[in-house]
């Protein structure tokens, strides 16, 4: 029924259109219908489909054990402390809005092509296989790297658990191997690789783990948010522990509140693991938009709740940076040492939930990849009885458990972040592209005009509020900035009519809520630090001859050998 109903729509409209304007409708039923003709196509490459057995309460578990992980447990108190003070509360609300905003453009995607491979998928369809390639590519590297970090953060809060330093007694030191790649962590080694033997067997008992270790995660923050309300003091939401450090609640002012945002933001990736999935969802207009969207908001709620525990708990310049709700009840001489080993077995289920939500997402990335023959296609294989894509996820776990085998987890962190920032810029911008741009019918340069220009803006307002110094001309700087990205954007909305408009869920307000999500995510990647950058664009260049030199000629062999057959 959902099929004829779909049909008669698409019927219906067509018609309408075709009394309107009939040489446009033409060429855009076409230009549709080899679209989808395509994506059936290069899914078809797979062999076996993966089977839908997912719904939305199973999306919001994955969305909410994909982002409350090691992150919170260590970004929340350096924000605090460094950066923004008591007022880290506003800086979660800051970036939750800022991952809401991405999550909206991550749907509406997701609903109009219910396909695996989230980001990768939707630029592809958009902008083409080159930038979909270079995108994806980071992004996988971004999974691997961060699943490595938050797998060896496992074994040093199990050993928080269970009272065991993590060097002498969880980790074999090699004398032999240099500084940072000499710790043999095999704990992490064997967590990566049994979570990957479980997504290897099936999807839907992958959600169920994830389900049930995220609902005793949630016991132990529920924990720690009940006990640091009651035990703490109001006092500390004002007054710092040392008289001399400036105090109120915003001891760093407005921009230590952004500052803060800008740490706390990397505590909401994973959410977009989500929308690599939705190939396995049973209804996906309905599905997509709450599990996506309601994890997110969810998980906001979760986040501000902390921070404003542990403030309460803490004054913000006596906040343990690495480890700040441990440390909180661990130095307690109340008799509260005990709590310490139980948020450290909290964070442990957070860290199984996030990694296992973080490796179901690499390896529909992967997958999906490898359907476009850009890398071989044996990844791109789907298991007929597991229905699971099995190579992908073997050869990525056994990747990142040889990363997790020797690196460091200071190392790793310079490594995570900027790919998956960059991604959530590119699907904003592509958004906007698919609704006011159709192949053959309406001209590209007023819509490719308008992203150059408000995303310059945006670079510049960026660098006013890091470089500037304080004062007056900043302020005149970053006014006139604001004043101009404003009248860019309504320009824009006024000038250039939509092509396309969704027909079952779109982003709202279009086009000013991908916009800011433009701007938030150039001004969050104004925060990252050099090495990030420099990895960025190693690894960039890297794909860059790897896509000249194999993926353009494989590509063009496949599409030779399907036009034969």
């Amino acid at each position: 029924m959902e099929k004829c109903g779909s049909s008669f729509s698409s019927l219906r409209a067509y018609g309408r259109a075709l009394v309107e304007t009939p040489k446009r409708v033409v060429r855009r039923a076409t230009s549709v219908s080899t679209t989808f003709e395509e994506m059936s196509r290069i899914r078809a490459r797979s062999g076996s489909d993966m089977q839908k057995s997912l719904r939305w309460f199973d999306l919001v578990g994955l969305g909410i054990g994909g982002m409350v992980g090691a992150g919170v447990f260590v970004s929340s108190g350096q924000a605090c402390r460094q950066y923004a003070g008591p007022a880290v509360i506003l800086s979660y609300v800051i970036a939750g809005l800022c991952a809401l905003l991405s999550a909206f453009c991550y749907t509406e995607f997701a609903v109009d092509m219910p396909v695996a491979g989230g980001a990768f998928s939707y630029l592809r369809v958009t902008f083409g296989e080159f930038a979909a390639f270079l995108t994806g590519a980071n992004l996988v590297m971004e999974y691997v790297f961060s699943n490595a970090a938050v797998a060896r953060s496992f074994t040093a809060y199990l050993g928080t658990a269970i009272g065991i330093p993590t060097t002498q007694k969880l980790r074999i030191v090699v004398s032999g191997l240099p500084k940072g790649f000499n710790e043999i962590d095999f704990l992490a080694v064997a967590v990566i690789l049994l979570i990957s033997l479980c997504i290897c067997y099936s999807t839907k008992e992958s959600s169920l783990l994830n389900m049930v270790l995220t609902m005793i995660h949630i016991l132990f923050i529920a924990f720690i948010i009940v006990v640091g309300f009651w035990k703490g003091d109001w006092k500390n939401y004002t007054q710092p522990s040392d008289p001399k450090n400036a105090g109120g609640f915003f001891p760093f002012g407005i921009a230590g509140v952004f500052n803060g945002a800008a740490m706390v933001y990397l505590s909401y990736i994973g959410y977009d693991a989500v929308s690599t999935m939705v190939e396995e969802v049973r209804n996906p207009t309905k599905d997509i938009p709450i599990g996506v969207s309601g994890s997110v908001v969810l998980v906001t709620i979760f986040y501000c709740l902390m921070a404003a525990s542990m403030a309460k708990l803490v004054p913000y310049d006596a906040i343990n940076t690495e480890a700040p709700f441990s440390a909180a009840f661990g130095g307690s001489k109340e008799g509260w040492g005990w709590a310490s080993n139980v948020i450290g077995a909290g964070a442990s289920f957070g860290i199984l939930t996030s990694l296992l939500v973080s490796m179901l997402g690499q390896a529909r990335y992967l997958c999906v990849i490898g359907r476009s023959n850009v890398v071989p296609s044996w990844f791109a294989k789907v298991h007929p009885k597991t229905s699971t894509p099995v190579n992908a996820s073997a050869f990525l776990g056994i990747l990142t458990a040889a990363i997790a085998l020797f690196t460091e987890l200071n190392i790793l962190l310079n490594l995570v972040c900027i790919g998956t920032l960059f991604v959530f810029y590119m699907v904003a911008n592509a958004v906007i592209y698919r609704r006011y741009v159709t192949v053959g019918i309406t001209r590209p340069w007023p819509t490719l005009s308008f992203l150059i220009l408000f995303s310059l803006v945006s670079l510049f307002f960026t660098l006013v509020w890091r470089l500037s110094p304080p004062g007056e001309p900043k302020g005149y700087l970053l006014g006139a900035c604001t004043v101009l990205g404003v009248a860019v954007v309504q320009v824009f909305h006024f000038m250039v009519p939509q092509a396309r408009k969704p027909e079952f869920w779109g982003v709202p307000l279009m086009p000013w809520i991908p916009s800011i999500s433009i701007f938030l995510n150039v001004f969050l990647l104004g925060s990252l630090d050099g090495p990030s950058y420099v990895r960025f664009g190693l690894f960039s260049g890297v794909a860059i001859i790897v896509y000249l030199l194999y993926s353009v000629h494989s590509t063009y062999d496949a599409h030779a050998q399907e036009d034969v057959l």
